[in-house]
């Protein structure tokens, strides 16, 4: 079986340090890995809706000289005529070299590389994980702050739900002197499950808080998201928990100067558009960041990095 990335934690501090590297030499010198992954093709399946996500993988293969195949709606696909996740992934084996694979369903993509014959990147699953926004964040914090330790990371808005906050917890936990704030209401707090297996058991430090106001002075990262209107049966309760937290510029003249401000994308209103002009605002550095991360990734996967060492 080729080898799967369905959890930030399937990649060592040592292969993410190594993707770093490769990211950082795409981004100087990009011409060299033009014709990396020439003749190979990766098949993006994406069963939930998806701009960057989906547009990221398919612009880092077409830079890497590679060809995409596309499912983008699982109406259009077998899969709505029944046809089980486990089959879809034997048949795409035979017609591409990697699969990129964006799924409802918590598990879904490990059950797609259990069956696979070819390697497979999950693309978000469910509020389960998403590895590879982790690595478009973790390459942000790296050029942004210059260390993954000793940072004060403050995250906002839908802990339950929010996949990309569970994978970036996940990632930032392994490097030493890190504390996280949670900040969120009620409804929205950071599963236990995490906070038992992750946070506890690793003796790092976290408090929760329902104020941004009073969370962000103290802040080095602050990750904010959006309230997943996808997530929520009940309309009455995203509709009251929406507006929960909007960062505008009067919150962020209690910040630190150096704060990097991040968010996974899409947003809806909870950062101020008046936001966007200010040096603290990271968030479409990650999206360039997530092509670079993903090229790294594709060509770690399909064995390719080996050919321009």
């Amino acid at each position: 079986m080729s080898r799967s990335v369905i959890d930030i934690l399937d990649l060592s501090t040592q292969e993410i340090e190594s993707l770093i590297q490769t990211a950082e030499d795409i981004i100087s010198h990009g011409d060299r890995y033009a014709h990396a992954c020439a003749g190979k093709k990766l098949a993006t399946l994406f069963f939930e809706p998806s701009t960057r996500t989906r547009l990221s993988f398919e612009a880092a293969m077409y830079e890497l000289g590679g060809n995409v195949l596309s499912v983008t709606d699982a109406a259009t696909s077998s899969a709505s005529k029944g046809e089980s996740v486990s089959d879809t992934a034997r048949t795409v084996s035979c017609y591409a070299d990697i699969i990129a694979m964006r799924h409802p369903k918590e598990g879904a993509a490990l059950v797609a590389a259990n069956n696979a014959s070819i390697p497979v990147i999950n693309a978000g699953d469910g509020g389960h994980c998403h590895p590879t926004q982790t690595l478009a964040d973790l390459l942000t914090i790296r050029r942004e702050k210059g260390s993954f330790s000793n940072l004060t990371i403050g995250l906002c808005g839908d802990l339950k739900f929010g996949r990309t906050v569970h994978s970036l917890i996940n990632a930032m936990a392994r490097y030493p002197g890190n504390r996280f704030v949670l900040i969120s209401p009620e409804e929205l707090k950071l599963p236990s499950y995490v906070k038992k297996d992750v946070l506890r058991e690793n003796g790092i430090p976290y408090t929760q808080t329902t104020s941004l106001e009073k969370a962000i002075p103290e802040l080095d990262v602050l990750y904010m998201t959006r309230v997943q209107r996808e997530r929520f049966f009940n309309e009455e309760d995203y509709l009251r928990l929406k507006d929960s937290y909007i960062l505008n510029m009067a919150k962020l003249k209690s910040a630190k100067p150096d704060l990097c401000v991040m968010h996974p994308l899409p947003r809806v209103n909870e950062i101020s558009t008046d936001v966007d002009g200010d040096s603290r605002a990271c968030y479409f550095k990650q999206v360039l960041n997530g092509k670079y991360m993903r090229m790294a990734l594709i060509m770690k996967l399909l064995g390719m990095e080996e050919n321009l060492a």
